[in-house]
């Protein structure tokens, strides 16, 4: 049991994650979970604000089942398949982490961030809205999320995905780099 409470190798993840993929590919679907997005629109009714909404979400219904199976394990994995001890990080992070006044003691999610306390601040309401709405814009301009394009579209050798792919990993460093010490 102390293989499961402790957290997993890189190498068993990838290996189950690219499993899975080899699975989809065989059976003709592709990942991504922002089309998961799309289709609870089309359910809710947005077809009939936009004809992008407007398709049969039931044929990719499927993929509905990986968001809820992604929360049920999620939730099953910290409620009940872990010790709740942080891994250890190095201590530049610790020292970079402080510098933001964001503890290192309090696990995966520091509550600096994730707490009712944090929610109550209209600077944090205004950085998930406009997060949101860039993520939002960005995976329909890219014509899919990072998951999408990074594990199915590359598993597929797909240009177009290792094109978005490289755009993620610099509006991600620019993020850290240059926006993240203003925004904090």
């Amino acid at each position: 049991m102390d293989f499961i409470f402790q957290p997993w190798s890189w190498f068993v993840s990838g290996f189950l994650i690219a499993l899975f993929m080899l699975v989809l590919l065989l059976l003709g679907k592709r990942f991504g979970m922002s089309s998961n997005l799309r289709a609870f629109c089309s359910i809710c009714g947005g077809g009939k604000v936009s004809p992008f909404f407007n398709y049969n979400w039931k044929q990719d219904s499927w993929n509905l089942f990986i968001v809820i199976g992604a929360m049920l394990g999620g939730f099953i994995a910290s409620h009940y398949l872990s010790d709740a001890s942080m891994p250890d990080i190095s201590d530049s992070t610790k020292l970079a982490l402080q510098d933001l006044n964001i503890s290192t003691v309090n696990g995966y999610l520091p509550n600096e961030l994730f707490s009712i306390a944090a929610l109550s601040d209209v600077k944090t309401w205004a950085i998930l809205i406009v997060g949101g709405f860039l993520i939002g814009f960005g995976a329909r301009y890219a014509g899919g999320c990072t998951s999408g394009h990074a594990i199915s579209g590359l598993s597929n050798l797909q240009l177009p995905s290792l094109i978005a792919v490289i755009g993620f990993f610099i509006g991600g460093l620019f993020m850290v780099h240059v926006l993240f010490p203003f925004i904090f």
